[in-house]
């Protein structure tokens, strides 16, 4: 194992320490909704019914952070699964879409409240929720995101596919895939 594993290694066991990484429970959907219009302008976060709707219909799907210290949710990773290869927008508002047995898992929404940011929460709950995709035996991971997130991305082995079709929120996005094959 060299230093950089190490390294990686030390900051996880940290961060189990302070964090617990778990499914979303049933009754949280509204704590979800909150954490989304702190994180998200009102153009592009999910409203309560839509989220409320995800965690009734997509709860596996569903990783949240808890602060161990306090018991609050501090951020979460959420999407649905397909067999579509290409995110698209009708994912935000139609949960219907959901195939819990799909080939891609298409990331709806990363929100970690801003007094969390920058300890690597994010990129914690992507780990684990892309472990845990990738033991389902989907093909990839697939999310939209803003160009100055492009790199973010990339860093954790997301390719970008350039500009998506998507187009929610009134944005243009980059469409960017990570393989679990």
């Amino acid at each position: 194992m060299n230093q950089i594993e190490e390294k990686e290694i030390e900051i996880a066991a940290k961060k189990q320490e302070v964090y617990e990484f778990r499914t979303i429970k049933q009754d949280e959907g509204e704590e979800a909704a909150a954490i989304e219009a702190i994180c998200f302008p009102p153009n592009e976060a999910c409203t309560v019914p839509i989220m409320k709707e995800r965690v009734r219909l997509a709860s596996e799907l569903f990783l949240v952070a808890i602060d161990k210290r306090t018991e609050k949710m501090i951020g979460y990773i959420t999407g649905i699964a397909t067999d579509e290869p290409n995110l698209r927008d009708e994912f935000f508002t139609d949960i219907s879409l959901h195939d819990p047995n799909g080939d891609y898992f298409m990331i709806l929404s990363v929100a970690v409240l801003p007094s969390y940011r920058r300890q690597g929460l994010a990129g914690a709950l992507m780990k684990e929720q892309l472990k845990r995709q990738k033991e389902k035996v989907r093909k990839a991971a697939v999310l939209t995101c803003l160009e100055s997130k492009v790199g973010f991305y990339e860093k954790m082995g997301y390719i970008d596919e350039g500009v998506s079709d998507s187009s929610w929120g009134g944005e243009n996005w980059h469409e960017m895939r990570y393989s679990l094959i």
